[in-house]
C-alpha cells in the first residue's frame, strides 16, 4: 500500500498529504532541536553576512517559480556504498528547484523490527534472502568480492543522484537544507518513535585502546521520541555483535559488510544502559555531496573535495552547503542520516537514524563567480546562520593526491596533523580572499577568534573543521 512514498500510485498526492499531516504532531520537538543545533531558518534569510552576495544569489536563480520534487528511498532510487559519475540520475531538476529526499540508515538491520518492518521503502532496500537481494552492490569493490558484491568498500545508503540541469565542472552548487524530519517506525508496536543505532566498531578510534585489551563491537539502539514530548534521545538496549551468517552463507564475525541482518535470537541484550542520560538531538546528514571526476566508482567512506562523508553535525536544518562541481549535472546524493553525533564520531558511528530532508539547489555558474568568495572554491563549505565552517582533510583531494591506489592508501596515510594543516590553509585563504585580510591579519585572527575542531577520526580521510563567527565582521565594510 502506498504510504505517500510511491510516486507511481494513482493517489500519491493524497497519500503524501495525509502522511505529512499525520507527521506534524510527531516531529515538532525533533525539528525544534535540529533548528537550534544548526542555526535555524534564519541562515536562509535575506540580508546579513551570507557567503553569497545578492548579486551572486541572483545569478544562481533561473526563474521566480521553482518546481518541487519528491525522491523516495527505495531499492530503485538508492546506491549503496559509493559515489559514481556513471550513475543514471534518479531525477533532473533546474536551479532553484526544491527536492524532498528520503534517506535510510545503513544500520537499520541492527534492529529490523524497529527500523525496517512495515516500511515498504526500507523493506525493499534491505531485502536479502537466499534467492533475492534488494540492492545487490554494497560498496565500490568488485562484484565478486568475498564478502559480497562491492565488498563493503563503502557502506552508506545514498539516495540519488539528483542531476542539476546545466551544471558543469567549475561551477559551484549551493544546497540549502530547509527541513529535516524523522522517519517514524512503521511497526505498529513502536508507533510514535524513531530509532537509531550506534555501533562501537572495529574501525573506531577507541578499538585498539580498550582496557585490558578486550576488543569488542557493541551496538546500542537509541529511541527518539517522534511524538513532540522531548528533543533528546535515550538508549533502549545494547548488545555485543553476535557474528552474523548472511543469507548467502558468509560468516561475518565483525561488522565488515553493510546491512547484515542481525538475528536477535542470538544476541544478549543489556537494557539498563546509559541510565538517566539524555542525548541532545542534532539531526543531520553525515554523507552528502557530488560525484567526483577522478574514478568511476568511489568508496563512500572517505570524504573529499566534492563532499561525501564529512560527518559534521552542523550539516542540518538551516545550514547551506557549497560544493565545487566536478562532473556534468553535478550528481548530488545524500545519505548516512544521523539523529546525533559528537565531534570526532569516536567509536565509528553516530546515532544512525533514517531521516527525510527538504533541499533547495542553486547553481552558480563559473562565469558569474569572478571576484566573489566562491571563485576559487575547491572544497565543501558549510554556512550556518552564525558561522562559516571550513572542512579540512588529511588529503584535500585524496583521489588525485594518492594516485592509482588512493582508495586503499587513504586508510593508512591519514593524520590529524595533515587535516589541521589543510583546515588552516583553507581558513587563511578564506579570510584573505573572502574578507580582504592580509596574511598577517588572517593568522592573528585565526589564533584568537577561529575555533578548530576534530570533525571525525574514523572515515579514512580524517577531518578537522575551522569555524569563524560572522559577528566579528559586523563592522567591516570590505
Amino acid at each position: 500500500m502506498c504510504l505517500g512514498d510511491d510516486p507511481t500510485c494513482a493517489a500519491f498526492a493524497e497519500h503524501r498529504l495525509r502522511y505529512r499531516r499525520d507527521m506534524q504532531p510527531e516531529r515538532r520537538a525533533f525539528l525544534k532541536s535540529g533548528f537550534v543545533a544548526s542555526g535555524g531558518a534564519a541562515a536562509l534569510a535575506a540580508g546579513g553576512l551570507s557567503l553569497v552576495s545578492p548579486a551572486v544569489a541572483e545569478a544562481g536563480r533561473t526563474s521566480a517559480a521553482h518546481a518541487a520534487h519528491h525522491l523516495p528511498a527505495t531499492a530503485e532510487t538508492v546506491h549503496w556504498g559509493y559515489f559514481s559519475k556513471t550513475l543514471k540520475p534518479r531525477i533532473e531538476i533546474a536551479s532553484g528547484d526544491y527536492v524532498t529526499i528520503e534517506t535510510l540508515t545503513h544500520h537499520a538491520n541492527d534492529d529490523a523490527e524497529r527500523m525496517v518492518t512495515g516500511d515498504p521503502g526500507a523493506e525493499s532496500v534491505f531485502l536479502w534472502t537466499k534467492d533475492k537481494k534488494g540492492v545487490a552492490r554494497r560498496g565500490a569493490g568488485p562484484e565478486d568480492a568475498k564478502l559480497g558484491p562491492g565488498g563493503g568498500l563503502g557502506v552508506h545508503i545514498c539516495t540519488g543522484p539528483v542531476a542539476i540541469r546545466g551544471a558543469e565542472p567549475g561551477d559551484v552548487l549551493e544546497v540549502r537544507i530547509l527541513d529535516v524530519a524523522p522517519r517514524p517506525s512503521a511497526n505498529p508496536k513502536f508507533k510514535g518513535s524513531t530509532f537509531g543505532s550506534n555501533a562501537a566498531a572495529w574501525w573506531g578510534y577507541h578499538y585498539n585502546d580498550m582496557l585490558e585489551g578486550k576488543k569488542r563491537e557493541i551496538v546500542t539502539i537509541y529511541e527518539v521520541d517522534a511524538g513532540g514530548e522531548r528533543d533528546w534521545a535515550k538508549a533502549v538496549y545494547s548488545f555485543p555483535w553476535p557474528g552474523v551468517t548472511d543469507p548467502d552463507g558468509v560468516l561475518h564475525s565483525i561488522i565488515d559488510y553493510p546491512g547484515l541482518p542481525v538475528d536477535h535470537t542470538k544476541t544478549k541484550r543489556t537494557y539498563d544502559v546509559l541510565k538517566g542520560i539524555r542525548v541532545p538531538i542534532r539531526p543531520h546528514f553525515g554523507t552528502m555531496g557530488l560525484a567526483p571526476a577522478e574514478a568511476d566508482m568511489v568508496n563512500s567512506i572517505p570524504p573529499s573535495y566534492t563532499g561525501g562523508n564529512i560527518d559534521n553535525w552542523r550539516i542540518g536544518k538551516g545550514a547551506t552547503m557549497y560544493y565545487p562541481v566536478a562532473v556534468p549535472g553535478a550528481l548530488f546524493s545524500v545519505g548516512d542520516p544521523h539523529a546525533s553525533q559528537g565531534d570526532s564520531e569516536l567509536c565509528g558511528t553516530a546515532i544512525e537514524c533514517s531521516l527525510t530532508g527538504t533541499f533547495q539547489f542553486i547553481l552558480h555558474k563559473k562565469a558569474a563567480l569572478a571576484g566573489t568568495p566562491l571563485e576559487a572554491l575547491d572544497f565543501p563549505m558549510i554556512e550556518t546562520r552564525d558561522e562559516w565552517v571550513l572542512s579540512g582533510f588529511s588529503y584535500p583531494n585524496y583521489l588525485r593526491d594518492l594516485g592509482p591506489e588512493a582508495q586503499s592508501a587513504i586508510f593508512q596515510k591519514s593524520s590529524l596533523d595533515l587535516a589541521m594543516r589543510d583546515a588552516f590553509r583553507k581558513m587563511r585563504s578564506f579570510l584573505m580572499h573572502a574578507k580582504g585580510l592580509t596574511e598577517d591579519e588572517a593568522i592573528s585572527l585565526m589564533s584568537i577568534a577561529v575555533d578548530f575542531g576534530i570533525t571525525q577520526v574514523v572515515d579514512g580521510n580524517w577531518g578537522v573543521h575551522a569555524i569563524v563567527k560572522k559577528a566579528i565582521f559586523s563592522e567591516r565594510t570590505a
